[in-house]
């Protein structure tokens, strides 16, 4: 089951934060017959600080810019759908289950 999918551009990927968590990391969800990525980040879900912090765990990650890195859809809900721009899916998801 894939987590990512390729798009014109990069990759895309569907991830759900989980805030203010103790330890900060990245986790895989697979049940239901849908794969997300599960984020655990420190920040508050308060102006914009978990987003911003989703964007800066999912680049360091994945080795590439923050910039690279943008939220398409959910900026204020717990799904997000991410745009990982200048990889492809099949990269994504390696690095990814690397980092676990």
């Amino acid at each position: 089951m894939s987590i990512a999918r390729d798009v014109d551009d990069g990759a895309r990927l569907v991830v759900r934060a989980k805030p203010r968590s103790k330890r900060e990391g990245v986790e895989f969800d697979e049940a239901g017959g849908t794969a997300v990525v599960v984020v655990r980040i420190n920040a508050p879900p308060v102006d914009g600080k978990a987003n911003e912090r989703v964007r800066e765990v999912l680049a360091a990650l994945l080795a590439v810019p923050r910039s690279r890195v943008s939220i398409v859809r959910g900026e204020s809900a717990r799904e997000k759908d991410i745009a990982v721009a200048g990889m492809s899916a099949a990269q994504v998801e390696a690095r990814l289950r690397e980092a676990c």
